[in-house]
């Protein structure tokens, strides 16, 4: 089976796995820092805070704002429910706003009717490695004094009108998830970046139960002191990710090469066939391409579950991103309702994700390219 996306592990990463193993710190050691100075450096931001998950990571994001309870954030359907999930977490509620036919991200020209007077946050996702139009969302942050949190989680890599995803230049911080299936991997993991001081001091308290050893409310009773300031949670990485993180980070860019690289086959295979649209890239963005999304045209949409399954029943591990937020039952219980977001849920209905990552042989990817085809000449 050729999944739609694996990790790239390699001898000198187990390495350094190793190293730390053999090492005195397990967690809570110098890996935490080193990781975190480096990815601030390749993101060319000020901060980075790395957290044992990207959903934990997410959390953090939100809570770091200090909103009230009842706020409104605005965010896309067209993610993973990790998104919202996070913003409910700290009491937000969100607002979902339709996609872009074409990139699947957030359509920045429904934004504004969406903001309300509880509205404060708004959080983009990088659909598939494809930056956001972020000038034009920071534009309508700024007018209508709003904070954004990017999803990052599937565009580490990619940049935005030259810049780095992760530079915050337009936004108050930017969400990272090291998961298998993402760009460098730390086995599970993520990160908050950010310029903000504020925000950054925050976050280190909030993985760690909310405890600070420094910068107290009462005096210090000696050199064991700490205190817990505000109610946070578990959710630190350890030494040994880290040490995975940093030796996989070296080798970012080449891995985004590769999979931009396995994207151009795929272009001059693929382009104008007659059975689906290919992915496409704006003239503002760099794509990092986490992910390969298909879209069937309308002759094929109604024979997805088939298609899906005789993909499947040949070797290829294609997978589908992803089912609208707002058609959970968990949210049909808060009130959403299918409808809401029809370009969201009539680009679902079309989509499949084929296998795209850097380890992929050149016979993997031309049996993709062949068996692709093949399974749509059948219908």
């Amino acid at each position: 089976m050729i999944p739609y996306g694996r990790q790239f592990v390699e001898k000198d990463d187990i390495e350094e796995v190793v190293k730390v193993l053999k090492s005195d710190f397990l967690t809570q050691g110098p890996k935490i820092e080193e990781f975190e100075r480096d990815l601030s450096k390749y993101c060319g931001c000020k901060y980075a805070v790395v957290f044992n998950s990207g959903t934990s990571a997410l959390h953090g994001a939100y809570f770091s704002l200090g909103l009230k309870k009842g706020f409104e954030f605005i965010t896309s359907p067209n993610t993973f429910v990790a998104t919202s999930n996070a913003g409910i977490y700290v009491g937000l509620n969100p607002v979902f706003v339709d996609i872009e036919k074409d990139t699947g991200n957030m359509d920045v020209l429904k934004v504004e009717k969406s903001i309300t007077p509880k509205t404060k946050v708004i959080v983009p996702i990088h659909y598939a490695g494809h930056p956001a139009n972020m000038e034009k969302l920071y534009k309508i942050a700024r007018k209508n004094k709003l904070h954004i949190i990017e999803d990052a989680c599937h565009s580490l890599g990619a940049k935005y009108k030259g810049e780095k995803i992760g530079s915050c230049k337009y936004s108050d911080m930017a969400v990272l998830s090291f998961h298998p299936v993402k760009h460098i991997t730390t086995g599970e993991g993520g990160a908050v970046l950010t310029n903000n001081k504020k925000y950054f001091e925050k976050l280190k308290m909030f993985r760690s139960h909310g405890i600070t050893k420094e910068n107290f409310v009462n005096k210090s009773a000696g050199g064991w002191y700490y205190e817990m300031q505000f109610l946070g949670y578990n959710y630190r990485m350890t030494d040994i990710q880290a040490a995975l993180g940093i030796s996989q980070l070296k080798k970012l860019n080449k891995f985004v090469e590769k999979r931009r690289a396995i994207v151009a086959l795929y272009e001059k295979a693929l382009k104008n066939n007659p059975y689906f649209d290919i992915p496409v890239e704006k003239g503002y963005a760099y794509s990092s391409y986490h992910l390969y999304p298909i879209r069937l045209k309308d002759k094929y949409k109604n024979k997805r579950e088939d298609i899906f399954s005789r993909m499947r029943k040949i070797g290829l591990g294609v997978q589908v991103h992803y089912i609208p937020v707002h058609w959970q039952p968990y949210y049909k219980g808060l009130g959403f309702k299918k409808g809401m977001c029809p370009v969201a849920e009539d680009f679902y209905q079309r989509e499949i994700s084929i296998p795209l990552y850097p380890s992929m042989k050149k016979e993997d990817i031309q049996y993709v390219i062949e068996k692709v085809v093949d399974v749509f000449k059948e219908n």
